[in-house]
Parts: C-alpha cells; sequence; structure tokens
C-alpha cells in the first residue's frame, strides 16, 4: 500500500515517529517519509540516526498551530500520521490554553489542510485518556477524536480520516519506564509510588507501530480502532525492575486516575470486534462502506467495559522482567 507513496509523520521525531519510520524504511519503498515537527535539535538528531537515507527521508520544520504551513507540507502527500501532541498531563494543567492550540486548534488545520491537499488518509494517534477524561490532556485529545471523525462528512468524503486510541507506550520517553530505570542506575531502593492500586494499559512501540500501520490499509474514515492490550499494576512493574526496591507513597497527583479506560459503557454500543482489535464505529453520520466492512463482526456483549483493572490481560511481574530486558527504552 505504502510502496511508491509519500507519507507526513507530525511530531516524528519523538518515540513513535522514530519507530514508525524505522519499520516502514524496512518494509517498503516509499516515495518519501516527510517529519514535520517543530524541533530543529531532534530533526538533527533524528537524520543522523537515519544516514543514508536522505534520498527519502525528508524533515520539515513546523508547527501544527500553523495551517499555511501544514498547507505547504502537504503538497503531494498521500497518508498522514498525525503524532504531534501536548502530553504531560501537569504542564497542561497549568496552561491549558496551549493544550488547546496545539491538541485542538492543531487537529483542525491538519483536517483543513488534508482536505485542501488531497490526502488520502490521516490516521491520528490518541490516549486512553480521552475516555472519561479528567484532565485537560484527556479533555483535549477526546476534542482532537471528534474533529477527526467529525472530519468524514467534509469534503465529499474524499479523504478518510480515523483515529488510533492506546494506552501508555513502554519506554517511551518520559513515561514511569525510563524514570524507575533512572533511579536503580542511581542506586536508589526506595521508589515513589502514587497508589499501589493504580493500574495501567501497555502497549510496546512495535505494537504501536503495527495498528498504525494496520489502520493505514484498513481503515474506511470514522472509525476509532483500539488495540487488545495487557494491563499492570504500577508496584509490579517496579519490583520488574528493582525486585529489591521499596515503596514511598506520594498519592494520585491532580488529574491523575486510579484506573483508564480505553472503551467506556457508553461507547460499547457501538463497538465491533474486527481481526484482533476493537472498533468504535461513528455514531453521527452514516458511511455506507463503514457500514458493509464491519456488519459481519460480532458487537462487544452488553455491558462491556475494557478498563485496566478490569482487564482479562494481565502482565505479571516476570512478564514485565522479560518484556524491559528485551525493549530498547527511549
Amino acid at each position: 500500500m505504502l510502496n511508491d507513496k509519500t507519507i507526513l509523520i507530525t511530531g516524528g521525531t519523538g518515540s513513535f515517529g522514530q519507530a514508525f519510520v524505522k519499520k516502514i524504511l524496512a518494509a517498503y519503498k516509499l516515495r518519501r517519509i516527510i517529519i514535520y515537527s517543530r524541533d530543529e535539535y531532534k530533526q538533527y538528531m533524528m537524520c543522523k540516526k537515519f544516514t543514508g537515507h536522505e534520498g527519502r527521508l525528508r524533515f520539515f520544520l513546523g508547527d501544527i498551530r500553523d495551517k499555511s504551513r501544514l498547507l505547504r507540507a502537504f503538497e503531494g502527500v498521500d497518508y498522514v500520521v498525525h503524532a504531534a501532541a501536548l502530553k504531560q498531563v501537569p504542564a497542561l494543567e497549568y496552561n491549558p490554553t496551549e493544550a488547546v492550540n496545539t491538541n485542538v486548534m492543531g487537529a483542525d488545520n491538519i483536517v483543513d489542510a488534508a482536505i485542501d491537499k488531497g490526502v488520502k488518509k490521516v490516521v491520528a494517534l490518541s490516549t486512553d485518556k480521552a475516555v472519561n477524561p479528567i484532565n485537560l490532556y484527556g479533555a483535549t485529545k477526546l476534542v482532537a477524536e471528534k474533529i477527526f471523525i467529525a472530519a468524514n462528512a467534509y469534503g465529499g468524503g474524499r479523504v478518510k480520516f480515523s483515529v488510533v486510541r492506546y494506552g501508555n507506550v513502554m519506554g517511551s520517553r518520559g513515561s514511569v519506564i525510563p524514570f524507575f530505570m533512572g533511579l536503580k542506575n542511581s542506586g536508589v531502593k526506595e521508589f515513589p509510588i502514587t497508589d499501589e492500586r493504580m493500574t495501567r494499559f501497555w502497549i510496546t512501540l512495535e505494537q504501536g507501530v503495527d495498528l498504525v500501520l494496520k489502520v493505514l490499509e484498513e481503515a474506511e474514515g470514522g472509525e476509532i480502532f483500539i488495540p487488545k492490550i495487557p494491563s499492570m499494576n504500577i508496584t509490579d512493574l517496579a519490583k520488574a525492575i528493582e525486585p529489591n526496591c521499596t515503596f514511598r507513597y506520594t498519592g494520585i497527583r491532580p488529574g491523575e486516575k486510579l484506573h483508564e479506560s480505553l472503551v467506556s459503557y457508553d461507547e460499547a454500543r457501538n463497538v465491533k470486534e474486527f481481526d484482533g482489535v476493537y472498533v468504535i464505529l461513528p455514531q453521527f453520520f452514516e458511511n455506507q462502506k463503514v457500514c458493509k466492512k464491519y456488519d459481519k463482526y460480532p458487537s462487544v456483549p452488553e455491558g462491556f467495559v475494557f478498563c485496566s483493572d478490569g482487564n482479562e490481560m494481565y502482565l505479571s511481574c516476570d512478564e514485565l522482567r522479560k518484556i524491559i530486558e528485551e525493549m530498547e527504552v527511549g
């Protein structure tokens, strides 16, 4: 599907973007891969990392807040993966307008540029924090999801917009795994834990990349794709990294949940099980191709929810240790 095509990744210098580029460079003969981001130093470092691919890999400085810059960058682009976002929960609570300008208005700019430039498909990355959000980050990502799904009704449906929603990415920059590993490497034995009951969904970078590639191929427009991923307890994760650690309980931070959800009770009425993933079908417009594609697949049972504390797939301490030993921490 991607052979001889041009794909653009917003926020492409991040952990996901770098893993995604590594995968598609090896798997496809693309015409161009465009990294669209605002940090020139990260682009410089990424360019050095992928030396030898200068003919296909291009770097485009710009901010998703700038629609005119997006219009220039989207020229001749076939597919867009939208990974750019402001994500740090405490920082966004103190800077709400910045969160809205990037995560919401930036999403709207992506939609306009994609329609105006005739992009074939856009896949936007979302988060479990968009489900029943209690912090601003989750709220802005919920709005962004709505923007991308509604966009399928614009422009005569020529562009297909879909969303991928998943949990925390193992080993990504700023996540708890590099933090705990840093404590271990410094000889610290007492790990700060917000609450011993806390659970989270986890997905590896490789799984996230594979899911986005799957959605680029399968999406008809308007769907939210959710992987069937495992959960873990925060204390098990700490013990997997440092078996002899003790805990200092700090309390749940403002805007933080004890458990996360990927599919809410009310969303479940529109959820199908499709080829190893859950798919939330659009509610507010009818897409005949979507209806036809998913009609033969089973709906989830009445009362279904997909939450981290009630998940049937649960990673043990030993399983977490094995995954962490095998993964590349960013």
